[in-house]
């Protein structure tokens, strides 16, 4: 297996781990993926993941807890109608990384804080 394909699964695994309901941004899943700062990275793998893996790419969003696809965009209204499915909820277009996850959280934090109402 080449390097990139590992380097990418790594990503793909912390991706798949996001739970239902909470959201993780680039950087958080680079550095849990021990990639450091290599939030483009991130970006490149999820563009680039077999539709067969079934990722929860919609629960990855930029360190302002925003959707990084451009606002209108057909892209963007997917994630967001996909993140209030799951009961992520917006405030001024961002999201709450304090609730609803964060770049520097385990994955123990991520299943068993307190959810919001």
């Amino acid at each position: 297996m080449s390097a990139e394909r590992q380097l990418l699964e790594r990503i793909w695994r912390e991706v798949a781990a996001i739970p239902r309901g909470c959201v993780a941004t680039y950087g958080g899943i680079a550095r849990r993926a021990g990639l450091g700062r290599r939030a483009r990275l991130v970006g490149y793998a999820l563009k680039v993941a077999p539709a067969a893996l079934r990722l929860p790419w919609h629960r990855v969003v930029n360190a302002r807890g925003a959707i990084s696809f451009p606002d209108g965009s057909a892209q963007h209204a997917l994630q967001h109608r996909r993140l209030l499915r799951e009961g992520v909820r917006f405030r001024a277009g961002r999201i709450d990384l304090g609730i609803y996850g964060s770049a520097e959280a385990d994955l123990d934090a991520l299943l068993w804080r307190p959810r919001p109402p």
